[in-house]
C-alpha cells in the first residue's frame, strides 16, 4: 500500500476519442497545470515565462506554456507540467501581496485538441462563431459556448483548435463532436 502513488488523470484517459479519416479528429490534450489570473499582466509575465497578451482575444505560447486573454484583466495560464505546484509558488511569489487573484483550476478543466481539414465545420455544429481563418486566425482565443457548454476556444494552427472545458462537460462535448462528425463532408 505504501508504494502506491496517487496520480492525476484526465477524465478522458482511456477513452476512444472520435476521428473521421482526414476530416477531423479529437485527441486528449493531456494533463496540464491551469490557472486563472486576474490582475496586471506585468506582475506574473516573468514568473510564468510567457508574456501575457494585452490585445483582446489573443494568446501567447512558448516552451509548453500559454497565456490566453479572457478579459481586460483576466487570463487563462496553461502549462504542460503535470504538477503545477512549483509554478504556483513562483506565480504567488511574483504577486507577493499585490492586488491580484490567482486560482489553480487544474482539476476543474480538461483540454481537447480538435484538428483536421473540416475542423471549422465540425465546431460550427455547436458554435455560432465565424471560425474562418480570416476572422479567427491562428493565435486567437475566446470564451464561448459549444452547444450548451461554456468553453475556451483557441486556434493553435490553421487546422487545429484547443478546447478547454469543465471536466464535467467533457463527455458531453466528446459526444456532441462525435455526432457532428457524421454530418461533415
Amino acid at each position: 500500500m505504501a508504494d502506491q502513488i496517487a496520480r492525476r488523470r484526465s477524465v478522458l484517459d482511456g477513452w476512444a476519442l472520435p476521428s473521421r479519416a482526414g476530416l477531423a479528429s479529437l485527441t486528449n490534450a493531456g494533463t496540464a497545470a491551469r490557472f486563472v489570473y486576474r490582475g496586471a499582466p506585468e506582475l506574473v509575465g516573468d514568473a510564468f515565462g510567457v508574456s501575457l497578451p494585452t490585445v483582446p482575444l489573443r494568446a501567447h505560447a512558448q516552451s509548453g506554456r500559454a497565456a490566453l486573454w479572457l478579459g481586460p484583466d483576466e487570463w487563462l495560464l496553461l502549462s504542460a507540467e503535470a504538477d503545477g505546484s512549483t509554478l504556483a509558488v513562483a506565480l504567488s511569489s511574483a504577486l507577493n501581496g499585490k492586488p491580484a487573484a490567482l486560482v489553480d483550476i487544474s482539476h476543474r478543466q480538461v483540454g481537447l485538441i480538435v484538428s483536421g481539414s473540416s475542423v471549422e465545420a465540425l465546431l460550427n455544429a455547436g458554435c455560432s462563431l465565424d471560425l474562418d481563418m480570416t476572422t479567427f486566425p491562428v493565435g486567437m482565443c475566446t470564451r464561448t459556448l459549444l452547444a450548451k457548454a461554456e468553453i475556451v476556444l483557441w486556434r493553435t494552427a490553421g487546422d487545429t483548435f484547443r478546447i478547454e472545458v469543465a471536466r464535467s462537460f467533457a463527455p458531453y462535448i466528446v459526444a456532441l463532436l462525435d455526432e457532428a462528425m457524421h454530418g461533415i463532408a
